[in-house]
């Protein structure tokens, strides 16, 4: 049975509206027709709650070969040097762009010619240019207003993707070329239609995979399942970096603690006041993410505890409620002053480095289909993304990603319109607990198996459960109308058997990755990207 489907044109779909979705539409001003389509809220994303900011060569003192070094370090050998030294080179006119927008990022009091960057793990110098404590809510703020402003971009809040919708789906002969993708109207029940010369995937990360995570409710990996199931293949998925300071407290819902704080001289300390992060690594605090991570949960299995500590009470609460007027005010709600008590943080699950792979100008191996941002693997983190890369990755890969779109010749004049959407036999459901227990099952799996340290047989466990929950799931997808919990469901528990494959895959200990039975890195060849590429449609593919 068809279903009677609107279907909306224009000459390009953005698929998500964090930074690089926003950027990317905002660089093809005036080129064309633009839809940026958000499943919630437009700026509800990974960017709305970036705090720590933007990693960028701006002092006179830094250098690009230094930033790029600290890169490559942090990336455990599996940084594409290209990439690396594209994305880093051109930070600076990507971020003259933002100042010009109407972005202000903090500069040093009585010195207003100069930024006051932030020190963060990872970097061999202060480098990190910020507004505050809520550089990216200031960043989704002004750019939201300045798109707003432009007639030949659409903001549609409230639409979810279900799937891409590409020739070779429809057996059209010739190169397999995306034509866009069906959504769901979050607020009508409604399933449209998006045709377009150029779809964007800019969907953000996946953290709600795990059972906690920094990550909004919106962060589901959708783009990645999507781009799964249209066949692309998908790139280094066992890396997800868990940040190690959330606070941790019952109602907080892991608010991040940015890791600027201990940029600031803030300790770690455990629940006897020993600071614990030296014994695991000399740069101690300021050790890049997967190290301190990996130190914190050894400390807490350790000693029994359920959290450890960041301390930073030598500075005032003066400086405090300046440098972090954010996190001083949450912490202080929740009944912490940073400037007399510790504040107690555990790890959550936080970036997935991970993704469709894809070009730095966002091209992948389907014409017409891009990705950017967290959904995409460019080759600039490697085994482990140094800190405040990520923003700079999606400043730049988006405008790198429009000038791809704007040089990029017209479709073919035979390409196929979007077929109606087919319900079949599907009936709404009356069984939405299975969807509230799926949903619980998957992330807890993740966090319980598949977490910041893993085993051989934790994976197998964990491939096993999800690999069966997959099979429930599709057939509860075919057999009821859809909605979007059950679309989230169905992404996260593709991203989930994702991670756990690359995993399993993944015979060493690098970066990200680390398991007991091979703590060390393969040293027996230069190291290597792990690639999932299954055919759409293939034996245990994407539902």
């Amino acid at each position: 049975m068809l279903c009677a489907m609107k279907t909306l044109d224009c000459d390009v779909l953005v698929i998500g509206s964090g930074l690089a979705g926003l950027m990317t539409a905002y660089h093809l001003r005036g080129w064309g027709r633009v839809l940026v389509a958000s499943k919630r809220d437009i700026g509800e994303s990974n960017t709305q709650y970036a705090q720590g900011g933007i990693a960028c060569v701006v002092d006179d003192k830094d250098t690009f070969e230094a930033h790029e070094q600290d890169t490559l370090a942090t990336g455990g050998g599996l940084c594409h040097e290209e990439a690396v030294r594209a994305i880093v080179r051109a930070g600076p006119e990507s971020v003259r762009e933002l100042e010009a927008l109407g972005i202000r990022f903090e500069r040093r009091r009585g010195r207003a010619r100069e930024y006051d960057l932030g020190q963060e793990g990872g970097h061999s110098r202060r480098r990190v240019m910020h507004a505050g404590d809520i550089t990216g809510r200031e960043l989704i703020r002004v750019l939201a207003q300045r798109i707003a402003e432009e007639k030949g971009i659409e903001l549609a809040p409230n639409l979810m993707a279900i799937d891409l919708v590409t020739t070779s789906w429809l057996r059209h002969p010739g190169l397999n070329r995306c034509l866009g993708a069906y959504f769901i109207d979050r607020g009508s029940g409604e399933i449209l239609a998006v045709r377009a010369d150029h779809t964007v995937l800019a969907t953000g990360g996946a953290g709600k995979v795990y059972l906690y995570t920094s990550n909004p409710d919106i962060a589901t990996g959708d783009g990645v399942a999507m781009g799964w199931r249209a066949g692309l293949p998908i790139r280094n998925m066992e890396f997800v970096q868990f940040h190690p300071t959330c606070l941790y407290h019952p109602q907080a819902k892991s608010f991040l603690i940015s890791e600027a704080v201990r940029g600031e001289g803030g300790r770690l300390i455990n629940a006897a006041g020993e600071s614990f992060t030296e014994r695991y690594d000399p740069r101690g605090s300021l050790a890049p993410r997967d190290v301190v991570a990996r130190a914190i949960d050894q400390e807490m299995k350790t000693r029994g505890d359920p959290c450890v500590y960041l301390d930073i009470t030598h500075r005032s609460a003066d400086f405090l409620r300046e440098r972090f007027p954010n996190i001083y005010a949450t912490c202080l709600r929740f009944g912490y002053d940073m400037a007399k008590t510790p504040i107690p943080v555990v790890p959550a699950a936080h970036y997935f480095v991970g993704g469709v792979v894809a070009g730095v100008d966002g091209r992948t191996e389907i014409e017409g289909l891009y990705a950017v941002g967290e959904t995409a693997s460019t080759g600039l983190h490697g085994a482990n993304r140094l800190a405040s890369n990520s923003l700079l990755e999606a400043l730049v890969c988006s405008r790198l990603c429009a000038r791809a779109i704007a040089a990029a010749p017209k479709p073919p004049a035979d390409t196929p319109a979007i077929p109606d959407w087919k319900i079949g036999d599907a009936v709404p459901s009356d069984e939405a607990v299975v969807v509230e227990h799926n949903w619980h099952e998957v992330r807890t799996c993740m966090w319980d198996y598949v977490g910041i340290v893993r085993t051989d047989k934790r994976l197998e466990r964990a491939i096993r459960r999800i690999r069966n929950l997959r099979r429930e799931i599709r057939q509860y997808y075919l057999n009821y109308l859809v909605t979007p919990d059950v679309l989230e469901l169905r992404n996260i528990a593709a991203v989930a058997e994702l991670v756990i494959r690359s995993a399993q895959a993944r015979r060493e200990s690098r970066g990200l990755h680390y398991t007991l039975d091979c703590p060390t890195p393969d040293s027996s060849g230069p190291p290597r990207d792990t690639v999932i590429r299954d055919p759409p449609g293939g034996p245990i593919a994407p539902t």
